[in-house]
Order: C-alpha cells, then sequence, then structure tokens
C-alpha cells in the first residue's frame, strides 16, 4: 500500500496543499493575482454541480476569504461559463471587486463532437469559455476618517492643503495634465503616474497649510512616496497583438495529461499559453499566484516557468498527486535549462 498523501508539497516556489482552500489561504501570503477555475455548474467532476443555479451561494465564503486577503494591486481571473460567471459576478461585487473585462476562450470548431445534433440540443455547439478579469475597488482613508474612492480622494487631499487646483499642474511638473487628468471630477479621470504622485505629494506638504497630518498620506503619519502609491492599483504589462478573443485549441498532444490507458486526466484542462498569458500580464517576477481550486495546477506551472511563487489547494487526492508530478517534472526541466 502506497503512504498517504502529505497535507501540502513544496516544489520549489511552489506549494500544493491537499485540502479545501478555505483552510489554507489564511496561511498564504498577500496574492498578486488570483486565478480561479472552480465549479462551473455542468457536472464537469465530482463534485461539480449539475446546474449553475446555487454557485453564488457555493462560492461566496471563499470569496469572502479571499477579498480579505487581497491587496490593492491583486487581479482576479474567473474562468467559468457565460451564466456561471453571470450568477457570480454579483457576490465578487458585492465583495468589493471591480469588472475589468470578458475574455473569451475559443477552443475552435475542431471541439465540437461529430455526434452533435443540432435538433437535440437545440442551440449552436459551445466552443468557448470566460475568463473575466476583476480588479480591487481601492478606497484611502481621509483626516476625518471617511473612506474615499482614489479620485475623490485625491481632490478632498488637495481642497485639505488650501491652494487653488490649478497648482496642482505646478506640483506635478506639467502644463495642464493634473487639472485635466489627476484632479478632475468627471469620468476621464486617470490615475496619477507614481513619481509625480510623489512630487504632488511633496508639493502639498510643502506649501499646504500646516494640519499636523501630512497631506496624501496613507497611514496618516508618513508622506506618500511612489512606491506605495504604485501598489495603489492593479499591475498590467501590456502585449500588443493579444485582445480578449483567445483563439487556443482545447488542450491535446503532449500537453494533455493521460493515464497509462490514455484516459485523460481532467476534463477540463487549461492550456499553458493561456495561464502564462493572464500570469505575465497581471503580475512581475517573484509576486505571488494563487491556485485556490488547482486541479492540475497549470496556472501554478504558468507562474514558476515564469518566475513567480504559487500556493495553490486541491480538494481531490488524485489531482493533487498529478499537480505534485507535473510541478516536480517543470521544476526539474528548469534546473537542467529547459526552456520549453
Amino acid at each position: 500500500m502506497s503512504a498517504p498523501a502529505p497535507a501540502a508539497a513544496h516544489i520549489g516556489t511552489a506549494q500544493v496543499v491537499l485540502g479545501d482552500a478555505l483552510s489554507a489561504v489564511a496561511d498564504w501570503p498577500t496574492p498578486t493575482a488570483i486565478i480561479v477555475d472552480g465549479p462551473y455548474g455542468v457536472s464537469g467532476y465530482p463534485g461539480d454541480p449539475p446546474t449553475p443555479q446555487g454557485l453564488p451561494a457555493w462560492y461566496e465564503d471563499h470569496i469572502a476569504a479571499w477579498s480579505e486577503q487581497a491587496g490593492a494591486d491583486t487581479t482576479l481571473w474567473f474562468w467559468g461559463t457565460e451564466i456561471s460567471w453571470a450568477l457570480v459576478h454579483p457576490v465578487l461585487v458585492a465583495h468589493g471587486w471591480e469588472y475589468r473585462t470578458f475574455n473569451v476562450w475559443d477552443k475552435g470548431i475542431a471541439h465540437v463532437a461529430g455526434n452533435v445534433n443540432g435538433n437535440t440540443i437545440r442551440r449552436f455547439p459551445i466552443v468557448t469559455e470566460a475568463c473575466v478579469q476583476y480588479t480591487r475597488v481601492v478606497t484611502a482613508e481621509t483626516a476625518e476618517g471617511d473612506r474615499l474612492p482614489l479620485q475623490q480622494w485625491l481632490r478632498h487631499e488637495w481642497q485639505r492643503t488650501g491652494m487653488p487646483l490649478y497648482k496642482t499642474n505646478e506640483a506635478a511638473g506639467v502644463a495642464n495634465a493634473a487639472t485635466r487628468k489627476y484632479f478632475t471630477a468627471d469620468h476621464l479621470w486617470y490615475f496619477p503616474p507614481a513619481d509625480v504622485m510623489e512630487r504632488i505629494a511633496a508639493y502639498a506638504n510643502e506649501h499646504g497649510v500646516p494640519t499636523g497630518r501630512p497631506y496624501f498620506s496613507l497611514d496618516g503619519r508618513t508622506t506618500l512616496t511612489a512606491r506605495e502609491w504604485a501598489r495603489m492599483r492593479a499591475k498590467w504589462n501590456h502585449k500588443h497583438g493579444v485582445c480578449n478573443v483567445w483563439r487556443e485549441p482545447a488542450v491535446r498532444g503532449a500537453e494533455r495529461l493521460k493515464d497509462a490507458a490514455s484516459k485523460v486526466l481532467h476534463t477540463n484542462q487549461k492550456p499553458l499559453r493561456l495561464m502564462e498569458l493572464i500570469v505575465e500580464a497581471s503580475t512581475d517576477p517573484g509576486d505571488v499566484v494563487w491556485e485556490p481550486f488547482g486541479g492540475l495546477c497549470t496556472g501554478s506551472v504558468a507562474a514558476m516557468r515564469l518566475g513567480r511563487r504559487s500556493f495553490a489547494a486541491e480538494v481531490m487526492e488524485r489531482p493533487f498527486q498529478l499537480a505534485v508530478e507535473r510541478l516536480e517534472r517543470e521544476l526539474q526541466a528548469l534546473d537542467d535549462g529547459d526552456d520549453r
């Protein structure tokens, strides 16, 4: 008889826990990205509900836990069907997540089984999945103890200095971009660049009315730095030529994990290329990636390849074992200098 699987495995920069993510995430460091590939409500695997109707309640505690530990710069990627995502969306919003964009994985016409009967299913065959991007709704505390969205907080802090609004241009070292972009009250607001925000804060603290509390301070005690301000929004590393429709065939060939009888080990294994795409877009080397519903831990493999740290959980023992073996192979390949 084989020995029981360990409660957790550490493979290089990756950690995989055998168990419910709810009991694991409290010990994980703050994530820069969370990759959510949980139940779809399509009976896709043991434990996946047959319909998506109960998914909002199912996800509630998980989303609350993620939200508690997420930072201002955390991005969440929610995989699902169109309807599973639509039903869970209000729960995400209620816990402080802001919708960014709806990305579509187009698997191509080859994904349609040859025996699909249009008269039986009475709809066009589905060859897509959703991967929806969310970022945090970020607020900052005023001198009065209120919390405001960053756009309103910036104007509030400047008004507290007693200086006219046009002086923000001088503070930022621009002709008119500060009043027009960074301190506007309308929907055309721009997040100030970190170095510019540091100059604005320094100017306000030098020329503003003395109050005993630094202007544009996030903790009420210290002067704002460029590094602190940069972490007040999600990271984004843009890749030209990529849009929100991802045309990538369903996983097959050498990448598709199978057992000795050539049976697939995961019915919805995600392409490594797509996981690399979202990890690279929303994190930097050394950052933390969470994969609360690990499965075969494709997101963790992508994180390892890209020099990020990953933390994953998987409740079923067999997928957990396979994920550990997969990460061990990946680590060995990297140690051998194989860039894949």
